[in-house]
């Protein structure tokens, strides 16, 4: 198997949901677990900006720290899990645990970023319900 097409079976059946924006915050890169988990198919997300999965109320907050990435080649949460929410398709919100790296070509210039997402909902809720009933 070719390394390109190695490349791509593994982003598809990856159990995470991996979602590559380019530097202007536009999606190019949507596997499948990124369509089960936020309900949009791969041809309703490609090419929409990355406010299809972002709650309203995160948004400003996310493009500052996105365009301030884009534009210094840092990313404050490089690396480290992050919990967050998202928004399904269906207007649901998800709690997920993200993890976001900057996407560099061979001249170290910024391409864009690349997050992978883990729907951690039941895990935080079951939380929650522990915590409101002792």
């Amino acid at each position: 198997m070719q390394n390109e097409l190695l490349s791509e079976a593994i982003l598809d059946q990856i159990a995470d949901a991996v979602i590559y924006a380019d530097r202007s915050g536009d999606i190019a890169r949507w596997n499948r677990a990124s369509v089960a988990m936020f309900g949009f198919s791969s041809e309703e997300a490609l090419g929409q900006r990355l406010d299809l999965i972002i709650p309203e109320h995160l948004r400003a907050p996310h493009w500052r720290g996105f365009d301030a990435a884009m534009s210094t080649a840092v990313m404050k949460l490089q690396g480290r899990p992050t919990l967050t929410q998202a928004l399904h398709k269906s207007g649901r919100k998800l709690y997920v645990e993200m993890t976001f790296a900057l996407v560099k070509g061979d001249d170290d210039n910024v391409l864009g970023a690349v997050a992978m997402a883990r729907d951690v909902t039941e895990r935080i809720e079951r939380e929650r319900s522990a915590a409101r009933t002792t």
